[in-house]
């Protein structure tokens, strides 16, 4: 592999560095096990290049590295180092020598670890493997999930009682077909159902998403969405405990009515007619269930709940997610992607990555709070709280509100100001010192950054997310 300097000068304007491609100063040396973390992380993603002897913040130029200099002696000791071969070149640019590392990428179904520990690359960490990925590099090659049979052995007619045929022409804006083979070849197509001749299966794809009675599928059953409903701000007093029956797009729209006719409403009066308003806007709610369906882990034993109370919905799913809650805005990467791609052809998913984008945005429209994601034992959290008073938000509240804003306005190619933060929260004019305070606040946690570091003005300065 040769890298020119011409490629050089192209991957030093890159505008950020990924999971194929790092670049380290290292002027005088680097550390050797450092090195083999790095080999092992960029291999686990894929495979890409570690470029020494450039800064590695914008803007990127060349130094110079004087790290390994003998390039022969390296060659043959990185396979006993990581057990794997990297080659590396050296590059003569005018102002420094360039060492460029080319790491291949992990064997399918196979993970690279050193001392025990499966790398990868979170953000500008090293950090090991979550169990949640290691179990989903260690599946590939198997048959997905979603690939599986639910159910053998059914005729045309126990397919059409067993599945929604009818939902599934309708979502996807189709005539019903007037015979029944018709129906069940379309449904084949989708992989809903495997056609054996004159015999068939439905995989779980098909019953997940389109089962009248998901309990008829004994591996399934409990994969239902469970809604409860609490008195007050705690899991003391339950008012009601549901689970549905339904596959996910039959009862999609039910599940969402449900939910909303257990949530609070407030009555306002315009031009003399009263008009009932909800507390929570339902596009947001909609795209926390549909994400909580898409994303969940389906290998792992439990199912998306709802749980209501006084002052916030919370929605859990099996699983922990494949990025980090912090990148939700701006990143996407599907857990199931061919149930994901379905339920967005179903009109029920939105585009990739748009759904969290929406959520934040429509919790800053309506003045809530910052939704929060978190993590907890194999599960994942989303939570939207109910409107309060700015004078009433904690600290937590207005830095993760002051996070989510700069996201937002970097994925609309715009930058976050005081000003921009203080229309966020309806702060006045008069009310700067307190937005600078939270931005304050955000910058000693490294969640945001300046967008120019030289700039001296405190009031007037642009901020992005630490990631941009």
């Amino acid at each position: 592999m040769t890298t020119t300097l011409e490629e050089l000068s192209l991957l030093l304007s890159a505008p950020t560095e990924t999971e194929q491609l790092e670049f380290k100063e290292a002027k005088n040396q680097f550390d050797q096990g450092k090195l083999c973390k790095y080999f092992v992380a960029l291999a686990n993603e894929g495979g890409g290049r570690l470029i020494l002897g450039v800064t590695d913040g914008h803007p990127r130029r060349v130094v110079g590295t004087a790290a390994y200099r003998d390039l022969t002696d390296l060659r043959s000791k990185i396979p006993k180092w990581v057990g794997f071969r990297v080659e590396v070149e050296e590059l003569v640019h005018p102002d420094g020598r360039v060492l460029v590392f080319h790491i291949p990428g992990r064997p399918k179904g196979t993970a690279f670890e050193l001392d025990g520990a499966y790398y990868m690359r979170a953000g500008h960490e090293l950090v090991p493997m979550t169990a949640d990925r290691l179990k989903v590099i260690f599946s590939e090659g198997q048959q997905d999930f979603v690939e599986r049979i639910a159910l053998d052995d059914q005729d045309g007619s126990e397919i059409i009682q067993l599945l929604d045929t009818q939902a599934y022409f309708d979502r996807v804006g189709l005539p019903y077909p007037a015979e029944r083979r018709a129906v069940l070849a379309r449904l084949a197509v989708e992989g809903l159902v495997v056609d054996k001749r004159d015999r068939y299966a439905i995989t779980n794809l098909g019953a997940l998403l389109f089962a009248k009675n998901l309990e008829q599928f004994d591996l399934l059953k409990r994969k239902t969405p469970r809604v409860i409903v609490y008195k007050g701000r705690s899991k003391l007093e339950p008012l009601s405990d549901q689970f549905g029956k339904q596959g996910f797009a039959v009862g999609f729209e039910g599940l969402i009515e449900y939910i909303n006719a257990k949530l609070p409403s407030n009555e306002v009066i315009e031009r003399a007619l009263r008009r009932t308003i909800q507390v929570y806007p339902e596009v947001a709610i909609r795209e926390l269930l549909a994400n909580a369906l898409v994303h969940q882990d389906l290998e792992t034993p439990g199912r998306v709940m709802v749980e209501l109370y006084e002052d916030r919905i919370e929605l859990s799913n099996p699983g922990l997610p494949v990025i980090e809650p912090q990148r939700f805005i701006d990143g996407y990467q599907a857990r199931n992607e061919r149930l994901t791609d379905l339920m967005r052809r179903l009109k029920i998913c939105e585009e990739r990555s748009s759904g969290i984008d929406r959520v934040v945005a429509l919790a800053e429209v309506h003045q809530l709070p910052a939704p929060d994601f978190r993590l907890g034992p194999g599960q994942t959290h989303a939570i939207l709280f109910a409107p309060q008073p700015f004078e009433r938000t904690s600290r937590e509240d207005r830095i993760r509100a002051c996070y989510q804003h700069a996201c937002l306005r970097c994925v609309t190619n715009q930058v976050m100001t005081n000003a921009s933060l203080r229309e966020r929260f309806k702060l006045g004019d008069d009310q700067n010192s307190t937005a600078s305070r939270i931005l304050r606040d955000a910058l000693e946690r490294g969640l945001i950054k300046p967008a120019d570091p030289e700039s001296g003005s405190r009031r007037y300065t642009e901020y992005l997310p630490f990631w941009a």
